[in-house]
């Protein structure tokens, strides 16, 4: 099967190459970034969205929001233009459901099928293959990708109809989120009572509150270390996604509007493309303190 990927930065580069590790032929394409590892691996360098399109059965975009994925999908000379009849893309961008629904309607048009297929775990994830990857779209076309996006991730569900993935990944996204603003406000209250925060940590990850979230920030917050990850403004742009479809669907999301604030208090403070575990330095700030080991 012949495999185009489009997107090949943080996130898709790893990707890209799991996908080659595991035997596929795969033609990529990023508007800007180098791509001379992946050609080293084995992959063909294309020089055009319309490359891509008219060699590939199967199409992979990992882009960063709604409006790059419309502009490779339905631009011109984009995928929608070039792509055979017939073709499956793979949306793994999380971007606004509505969009994602919005694309697959006039993808319809040429016989072209979309799913949305949004990741969680972040760049380490990506690295060694173990990704969350919620999927939403026709189930026979999720059938048929199954077994590639299981080189990618360890977790690969289908959730329901198009759109339902990116759902799932704002789901996601808000739970994060408010498990990091959770474990900042409370380290930061241990350190202000004068009592060790590495010792908290290991007192507690063991129980109710200990999980995914913690075990993977709280060490970054101890050892003073923000490099992403997953960056502020990316989870800002997630969440604003969240609070877009919230509006439209009329669903209470009042913590999301709370972490949102902070955030942005985070990226004004000069910390936009640190990890979002820097939501810390937000709870630091007030308390005058800092949670290291």
């Amino acid at each position: 099967m012949n495999i185009g990927f489009i997107g090949l930065g943080i996130m898709g580069r790893p990707m890209a190459k799991n996908l080659i590790t595991a035997g596929y032929r795969l033609t990529v394409y990023n508007k800007s970034a180098k791509l001379e590892d992946l050609v080293a691996l084995g992959a063909k360098r294309a020089n055009s969205i319309r490359d891509v399109a008219r060699q590939s059965e199967v199409i992979i975009t990992m882009l960063p929001d709604s409006p790059h994925v419309k502009e490779v999908v339905l631009g011109k000379d984009g995928i929608m233009e070039c792509a055979k009849n017939g073709t499956i893309l793979v949306d793994m961008s999380s971007i606004a459901p509505a969009v994602s629904q919005e694309i697959c309607r006039i993808l319809k048009e040429k016989d072209i099928i979309m799913l949305d297929a949004p990741v969680s775990g972040g760049e380490p994830k990506a690295i060694d293959g173990t990704l969350s990857i919620m999927v939403g779209g026709d189930e026979k076309a999720f059938e048929t990708v199954k077994s590639i996006l299981e080189k990618m991730g360890t977790s690969v569900v289908r959730v329901g109809d198009i759109g339902s993935g990116n759902v799932a990944k704002l789901a996601n996204q808000i739970i994060v989120a408010l498990n990091i603003a959770a474990v900042s406000e409370a380290f930061a209250l241990a350190v202000k009572a004068g009592v060790n925060p590495e010792n908290v940590f290991n007192a507690i990850k063991g129980g109710l509150a200990g999980g995914a979230v913690m075990n993977a920030k709280v060490p970054m917050i101890l050892d003073g270390n923000f490099k992403p990850g997953f960056r502020v403004e990316l989870h800002i742009k997630d969440l604003g996604n969240a609070l877009d479809a919230a509006i439209d669907l009329g669903a209470p999301v009042p913590l999301t509007t709370t972490i949102v604030e902070i955030l942005q208090a985070v990226k004004a403070d000069g910390m936009a493309a640190n990890d979002h575990s820097a939501v810390a330095r937000y709870y630091e700030k007030l308390a005058g303190i800092e949670i290291r080991r």
